[in-house]
């Protein structure tokens, strides 16, 4: 078959159908039923347009532009997959689109806005190259022209043109098409839209070096566009955008040095010294790009993005205590009757054990209170329901107690953010509160540093429940998290995590344990007790660990033999061969790798099972830790290989009614 094709006869379809047949069918078959949607590429039968215009800004009459920038994901995805790039390789990108535009682009007689950072000025399209993805234009009469510098007069622009040779770009954001009510040049205005659109956020500059055996709408184009949407609709955290973008900077410019290098090499046929640091230059540079590109796809792949974790950076600056040293106790309330503020003096202001004399602020918002908190404060928030307009960020020493039961003492988050409740303090407590979740991208609370204490708490989620990062300590006790549409509670890498008699329910997952993608950190400490995690969409516990080799196998089975505490094997079998990053990608892609176990008995052996997993994936991340040290000429000290375990404690745990079981893995 030639590329881009399918057969679905007998007969080969090489033997009978055009290239792209499907280019050459009537438009009319590609609308929809619906009377309420319409195809990407509307019915010139129709009388009138179906897209909608944007009024000009600025001193110029411009006329009207098609609105096009409002298109929805799946409108989006279907163009690119169905129409522009079908299955077509990366070398073959520019070829689909080519013959796209061919078929649904209008070659003369519609007029466009050349948009530029420096000026804006109104052409005609004369013709259209379509092999270059080239429009040719010439300047519409009367001559319409908005420009920042004075200089930019009618001869000026006419040289500018005549330079270009009357051809400009139609993917580089330069070309808006001007409104026509008549609807004979929505085609157009799409086509446009959508080969912009592709240029602009979809397509890489490295993107045709790379492996061309894959189909790359499914590859690149696919998980590109759900991320540029999930940004869109505030589904990504704030510091992973910006570490994306960082990451793209980063990217483009050492493959413009790998490719100035790489001509440089081309060009010469000497063999000397320099050209030898030239090509050990080139393959450092090949390696970062490579690097840097598996970092982009982990956050591209919304799995990925999932189960993996990142390094985020607060940037919180702890106060510290006051100048004199005074602690202050805050208390928050809409009113104070007489009655409550009696209680809060008996119980909580002057018990009788305190012989200091206390000082005492209102507040009426829980968010003030805590901003105005120093180094060992405390906040008393009474019953109420209060809705709050922002985030809590904890950078302090300092305890929240609701008084009263936790479902009489409300905090309601509203408005955007990543989190709901920031930690950075080294030791920070919330007692008694019920937090309820609106809006927030990455979690209800998130632990960043030191030790945060949850206690007789209940948390409605959204998004995330509670995340315990890196180094960071969570203590939950006798709380109740739910609602989480990813997981209850995500743990990473070298974090403590402490759940005493929670429960964890009806979320995507109820805990996930991450890991680092290309990061070594030491595997958390766990300790989990007399919880209940019930009714979660997927598993109970979701453990990210990763697949080891033969060789390390061997190693680790050798070490473990003799010792006193056990490992025992889940019925587990590990035939998975080591993956490099960019098998990862592609075999986890589209689904969760994660291995169902029979659950006989699920309340005793549940807790067995996991904390048996935990312990042996420790043994296994050290093990591949010290392989890699070694093929790096590292050497380390040979410790007792059980002192370097994850620690654990999972007993008395009950796991009801998740929908795939009280424990899967994945592997990487």
């Amino acid at each position: 078959l030639s590329t881009g094709q399918r057969s679905t006869g007998y007969l080969p379809a090489a033997d009978w159908l055009p290239q792209r047949w499907w280019l050459f069918l009537p438009s009319e078959l590609f609308q929809e039923d619906d009377d309420d949607s319409c195809s990407d590429y509307g019915s010139r039968d129709k009388s009138g347009t179906i897209l909608g215009r944007i009024m000009p800004d600025g001193n110029v009459l411009f006329p009207d532009t098609f609105q096009t920038n409002h298109i929805l994901f799946y409108e989006r995805f279907k163009a690119y997959q169905d129409y522009i790039l079908a299955d077509c390789k990366a070398s073959e990108v520019k070829e689909f689109t080519a013959e796209y535009l061919e078929k649904v682009l209008e070659p003369s007689g519609w007029q466009a806005i050349w948009r530029t950072n420096v000026f804006e000025v109104l052409v005609e399209v004369v013709d259209v190259e379509y092999s270059t993805l080239k429009a040719v234009v010439r300047l519409s009469e009367p001559f319409l022209c908005d420009s920042h510098v004075s200089t930019f007069t009618l001869e000026c622009m006419q040289e500018l043109l005549e330079l270009k040779k009357h051809q400009l770009p139609v993917q580089e954001l330069w070309l808006w098409v001007v409104f026509d009510e008549s609807g004979e040049f929505d085609q157009t205005a799409l086509a446009i839209e959508h080969v912009r659109f592709f240029y602009q956020h979809i397509w890489r500059s490295w993107d045709e070096e790379d492996e061309d055996d894959f189909d790359y709408f499914v590859r690149c184009v696919e998980p590109r566009l759900r991320l540029h949407y999930d940004i869109l609709e505030d589904r990504v955290p704030s510091g992973l955008i910006a570490d994306y973008h960082n990451l793209l900077s980063q990217c483009e410019v050492l493959y413009r040095k790998f490719i100035n290098l790489r001509s440089g090499l081309s060009s010469s046929d000497s063999d000397s010294e320099a050209e030898n640091v030239s090509m050990v230059e080139g393959l450092k540079l090949y390696d970062e790009i490579e690097h840097l590109k598996q970092k982009l796809k982990l956050i591209e792949n919304p799995l990925l993005r999932y189960v993996f974790g990142y390094q985020k950076h607060t940037g919180l600056q702890a106060k510290g205590s006051r100048p004199m040293g005074t602690k202050i106790t805050h208390v928050v309330s809409s009113t104070i009757m007489a009655s409550l503020l009696q209680s809060l003096l008996r119980e909580k202001l002057c018990p009788e054990t305190c012989d200091e004399e206390l000082e005492i602020q209102f507040h009426s918002d829980p968010l003030t209170a805590v901003s105005a908190c120093y180094e060992g404060d405390t906040v008393i928030i009474c019953p109420g329901h209060y809705v709050v307009d922002g985030m809590f960020c904890i950078a302090d020493s300092i305890e929240l107690e609701g008084y009263g039961l936790p479902d009489d003492v409300v905090i309601e988050k509203r408005g955007k953010g990543d989190n709901f409740v920031d930690c950075t303090g080294a030791n920070i407590r919330l007692s008694s509160l019920k937090l309820v979740q609106h809006d927030a991208v990455e979690g209800i609370l998130s632990v960043h540093h030191g030790k945060t204490t949850l206690e007789n708490c209940v948390l409605q989620c959204e998004t995330t429940g509670v995340t315990v990062r890196t180094s960071a300590e969570l203590l939950m006790k006798n709380s109740d998290l739910y609602g989480a549409k990813g997981a209850g509670v995500e743990i990473y890498p070298g974090s403590t995590c402490t759940l005493l008699g929670n429960g964890i329910h009806h979320c995507r997952e109820g805990i996930l344990i991450k890991d680092f993608l290309d990061e070594h950190y030491d595997s958390p400490k766990i300790t989990m007790v007399n919880n209940v995690i019930h009714n979660n969409e997927g598993y109970g516990v979701v453990l990210v660990k990763p697949t080891v080799s033969s060789d390390v196998k061997d190693i680790a089975a050798k070490n473990s033999e003799g010792n006193t505490q056990t490992i025992q094997s889940n019925g587990e079998t590990e035939n998975v061969e080591d993956l490099g990053h960019a098998e990862l990608h592609e075999c986890a892609r589209d689904e969760l790798e994660l291995h169902e176990r029979a659950e006989i008995s699920e309340q005793s052996e549940g807790n067995h099972e996991i904390a048996n997993e935990l312990v042996a994936t420790s043994v296994k991340k050290s093990q591949i830790h010290k392989k890699r040290l070694s093929e790096l000429g590292i050497t380390e000290a040979d410790d007792n290989i059980m002192s370097q375990e994850m620690f654990v404690s999972i007993v008395g745990n009950q796991f009801k009614r998740n929908g795939k079981g009280s424990f899967g893995t994945f592997l990487f």
